[in-house]
């Protein structure tokens, strides 16, 4: 592809030139690391269960190979064509979500999935991207639009009904985890679009005051808690099984397969991957990931400061304020930074409903973010000929 011409007026020239192909890269470094690390974790795994030792990594090479291929074909998406994807994957999702609660599989006491043939999928992932873009869309056009009656839209007041019905959803399941993504979700959207300090403060009260109530109902929440502020309280092993790895890890690693986590973890390949990169590969690698991580979302967030449609600044900072926090959660948790939470860690973690939903995230991001050829543009090309500025002057229009 770098072998376009800056003249070539065909779609997939254009979305070349246009794209964030250091985040484009960096995504496929990710599901390079996906695909070596389920190679070392998921055999053990499978082979405990009674199953085949390339079960899970005939699921994965499927499952991202399906996610690069969402990410680029959502990515090659017009901003209108995200916002519409983005309104039916909400419906869809807060069905499915909806779906959960009576026909859903309870795994230990949550209704969070849903039985396929080829996979478990859990809805609530695909509510994350698809509520951030539409509360983008309600944040903005509310400055915009105008009802019949000279009536302003009341894009604020939809945006909160819309959070109010996925915390009702997902405090049925329930799923307080993923409740608290979207809510920082929500709320890093809303300082985006203006809310005020003291607003902000009251919403942070407010989370912590919900946060309070969670511990107090919910058991596990509870057990979690306690578990990570004393040590000497409740069953540590899988903690002091993965900070064990990090520290047999070392600089650099044990070596490729060498590994003891994923013989002891029953999450090696999923919520506890990040220990058997430790382990295997030592910290080097473990940096070179967080590294990543860090580099696509403050890449992401540097480039909305050069943007000025609104709808694309409150979109993509609830994308990628998702995205980040998730891969926070997976790898805070494994060392001990924060409680337990069954979080993926993206294009890393073994599951299809993780990786189908991240690449959707990111493709969306890849959409909003693409540059945008205007009539400034046409005059750098100071080189091509007559004919081929016409060219540029009648694309650019």
């Amino acid at each position: 592809m770098a072998g376009y011409s800056r003249v070539d007026a065909s779609g997939i020239a254009r979305w070349w030139r246009n794209i964030d192909r250091v985040t484009l890269g960096c995504v496929g470094i990710l599901i390079a690391f996906g695909y070596i690390l389920m190679l070392a974790a998921s055999p053990a795994v499978a082979s405990r269960i009674g199953a085949s030792r390339n079960m899970f990594i005939f699921k994965q090479v499927f499952f991202l190979a399906l996610a690069g291929a969402i990410v680029l074909a959502t990515s090659y998406l017009s901003r209108s064509g995200i916002r519409k994807l983005a309104l039916i994957g909400g419906i869809l999702a807060l069905g499915a979500t909806f779906m959960t609660l009576v026909h859903g599989i309870e795994i230990k006491g949550a209704r969070r999935w849903i039985a396929l043939p080829m996979m478990s999928v859990q809805p609530s992932e695909f509510l994350k991207p698809c509520f951030a873009v539409i509360t983008g869309w309600l944040l903005s056009a509310r400055r915009t639009k105008v009802l019949p009656g000279n009536i302003a839209f009341p894009g604020l007041l939809l945006a909160f009904g819309a959070f109010a019905l996925i915390l009702a959803l997902l405090k049925s399941q329930p799923d307080i985890g993923m409740l608290s993504v979207i809510t920082m979700v929500f709320m890093t959207q809303l300082f985006v679009d203006g809310l005020k300090l003291y607003f902000v403060g009251l919403g942070v009260a407010i989370m912590a005051g919900a946060f309070a109530m969670a511990y107090v109902v919910f058991p596990h929440v509870q057990s979690r808690v306690q578990r990570f502020l004393h040590p000497d309280v409740g069953d540590h092993y899988q903690i002091d099984t993965a900070l064990r790895a990090f520290g047999n890890g070392g600089l650099l690693g044990r070596g490729p397969g060498e590994g003891r986590v994923k013989d002891l973890l029953p999450d090696a390949h999923a919520d506890f991957v990040f220990a058997v990169a430790g382990e295997e590969y030592g910290l080097l690698l473990c940096c070179g990931i967080i590294m990543i991580f860090a580099l696509i979302v403050l890449r992401t967030l540097l480039k909305l400061t050069r943007e000025d449609d609104p709808f694309v600044i409150v979109s993509t900072a609830g994308l990628i304020t998702g995205f980040g926090l998730q891969a926070f959660v997976n790898m805070g948790s494994t060392l001990h930074l924060i409680p337990t939470k069954g979080m993926t860690l993206p294009f890393i973690s073994y599951g299809g409903s993780s990786a189908i939903s991240v690449a959707l995230t990111i493709g969306m991001v890849l959409a909003l973010t693409r540059h945008k050829v205007g009539r400034s543009d046409v005059g750098r090309y100071r080189d091509v000929s007559y004919n081929d500025q016409s060219v540029l002057e009648r694309n650019a229009q």
